[in-house]
């Protein structure tokens, strides 16, 4: 075999791995992880901060794994999954298997060296994810308000990681998160509808790129930055958020808002995308300035 064709092969079985794990959401969901530690701790710990990581994408590695073993057959179907590592025959099914088994092992261990009730929420949300949101997702648009749940953990489990405690400075930090990921699936859903519908996956609240289903996109939007800007009222403990950040994520909220009534009035798919990528925007701006302001008012 020529280094040309072991190289190839090596690119390959990394790429596979990206795909099986879904890299790009595991590593969103480490950064939400990370965001949330940083927001509880009182003085960082970086070797906790690293496991939390490690521990953090293996169990989001080991939910998709699982997920992509149920769904074989169904992404098939789908112009957007039908390369994936299963369904194109380049991964067997008992190797998907072994990975997402060995990285729930993984992750559970890992997170429970932080402390157990960080373990315990990690293991709560794979079970969530696999055994009921995705089962759920050919049955019924409420699968997006379970599989919310699962994606809601990872900011507050930060927290927890941080401080060995679930009180309202997490729950706020679940909230934010458990009501943005309305907007953002559904924004997914719209856009992808036709391929949605080939695998006969239910993620639209109507079931149709409809008014109501847009009515619902802004409503779930509206209450996402209400519920962002809770902290600024001083009534969420130790988590707290100056007005001048309040108002920053205000302003991102507007133009969120704005998004949401947008595809209300056009409900077209490039619409829903730009809906989808500034929810994106907003998630990670909003993290980001949570943090940066807690530091500010420290080291002032």
């Amino acid at each position: 075999m020529s280094v040309t064709q072991t190289d190839t092969i090596k690119i390959s079985v990394v790429q596979d791995f990206k795909e099986i794990t879904k890299m790009r959401l595991a590593l969103s969901v480490v950064f939400s992880s990370v965001a949330g530690y940083l927001l509880g701790v009182e003085t960082v710990s970086w070797s906790t901060l690293v496991l939390l990581a490690i521990g953090g994408y293996f169990m989001v590695g080991a939910s998709n794994a699982y997920n992509q073993i149920i769904e074989r057959d169904l992404d098939k179907l789908m112009d957007r999954t039908k390369n994936r590592p299963i369904p194109s025959g380049r991964m067997s099914v008992n190797t998907a298997f072994a990975i997402a088994t060995l990285f729930t092992i993984a992750g559970i261990s890992v997170l429970y060296t932080i402390n157990p009730q960080t373990a315990m929420f990690g293991a709560i949300s794979i079970f969530i994810y696999v055994s009921l949101y995705t089962p759920l997702k050919t049955k019924t648009p409420l699968s997006v308000f379970v599989g919310a749940i699962p994606g809601a953990i990872p900011f507050m489990l930060g927290w927890v990681a941080a401080t060995n405690n679930f009180g309202i400075e997490p729950g706020t930090l679940f909230m934010v998160q458990f009501f943005w990921q309305f907007p953002h699936f559904w924004a997914i859903g719209w856009f992808l509808f036709d391929d949605y519908k080939k695998g006969g996956f239910f993620m639209l609240p109507t079931g149709k790129r409809d008014q109501g289903t847009a009515v619902q996109v802004i409503i779930y939007t509206v209450w996402t930055v209400v519920t962002s800007l809770i902290p600024v009222f001083g009534v969420t403990g130790k988590l707290y958020l100056t007005p001048v950040s309040g108002v920053i994520i205000l302003l991102l909220g507007i133009i969120l808002i704005r998004s949401a009534i947008r595809l209300y009035k056009v409900r077209d798919a490039k619409t829903a995308k730009q809906l989808m990528l500034m929810s994106v925007l907003y998630i990670t701006l909003l993290q980001v300035i949570y943090v940066v302001d807690k530091f500010v008012r420290i080291w002032i």
